[in-house]
């Protein structure tokens, strides 16, 4: 029996899976004083407004070069108040779930030059941004226990 068409996650599965990350860094967002988010950081590395930021410009253009081969990006990561980033983080959400359905399941497969420069399996790119979201969102939990603040559970993604 050959396993080579059967997926160890589907589609549909693996977005579900980024959406609750996506839902916890939400929340990590949120918890942060509007004062703060592009202001505190800790040991020289960037404010979790700036890694917000970051995330909300890779995402769409990630799956709208995947979906339609449009690999532009024109994001501004420039800081902003917390309810933009919030706004921006909702408004690329609801962007991800339109775009997804557009990406055929066998080009999860296939191999990509994602922005000009970043060659991969589409699979191994998508799953580069969300490794990217986590790894920012653990910058953002110390910054949120540096500041006084306790960070929403990491377990939590509902």
């Amino acid at each position: 029996m050959s396993t080579e068409s059967t997926p160890f996650i589907t589609p549909d599965a693996l977005l579900a899976h980024w959406q609750g990350h996506r839902r916890l860094t939400r929340r990590t967002i949120d918890a942060f004083p509007d004062d703060k988010l592009f202001a505190f950081s800790v040991g020289g590395m960037r404010p979790f407004g700036a890694l917000a930021m970051e995330m909300i410009t890779m995402a769409v253009p990630m799956l709208r070069g995947a979906a339609s081969g449009d690999w532009s990006t024109s994001s501004s990561r420039d800081p902003r108040p917390k309810a933009d980033v919030l706004r921006l983080w909702d408004e690329s959400t609801d962007q991800l779930n339109a775009l997804w359905p557009q990406i055929p399941p066998p080009r999860f497969r296939e191999t990509l030059t994602a922005f000009g420069q970043y060659t991969g399996v589409l699979h191994d790119l998508i799953l580069y941004v969300v490794d990217n979201e986590i790894h920012h969102r653990g910058q953002g939990y110390v910054y949120l226990r540096a500041l006084g603040i306790a960070p929403p559970p990491f377990y939590d993604r509902n």
